[in-house]
């Protein structure tokens, strides 16, 4: 539809705009960064060809993210972590799927390395997705 053919045209500027997004915490709602792993997912649905090239940036930006909403000690109510967490993990697997499983060998070494319980959680929930 047109909201495809606007993304893709739109791409690197909206690139810029998720990575911005999801490097900032924005209150304990994280409405910000809720909507816009969203709007990760649609792009991704949406400019399919186009994303393999940008896997690396959007994986390492993804598990920053991640791996900082779990390390939060603040004020993020429960409820919201873990709705982040899952939309980013639903990111990752579509990243997985246009790229036809580079994803999974990426995440390998990040689950061998990674202590964390709720973020291997994550990424077994990637690796496993067939």
């Amino acid at each position: 539809g047109r909201l495809g053919i606007l993304i893709v045209r739109h791409l690197k500027r909206l690139e810029r705009v998720i990575l911005g997004y999801l490097e900032v915490c924005d209150g304990p709602e994280e409405e910000a960064r809720l909507g816009i792993l969203e709007t990760l997912q649609c792009t991704i649905e949406h400019a399919w060809p186009r994303m393999p090239c940008r896997l690396a940036v959007l994986l390492k930006a993804l598990l920053k993210m991640m791996w900082d909403v779990h390390a939060d000690q603040g004020s993020t109510p429960e409820p919201v972590k873990a709705a982040l967490l899952q939309e980013a993990t639903e990111c990752l697997i579509l990243l997985d799927r246009c790229s036809e499983g580079q994803v999974k060998v990426l995440l390998e070494g990040v689950y061998s390395s990674c202590e964390e319980n709720r973020l291997r959680e994550c990424i077994r929930k990637v690796q496993e997705n067939t």
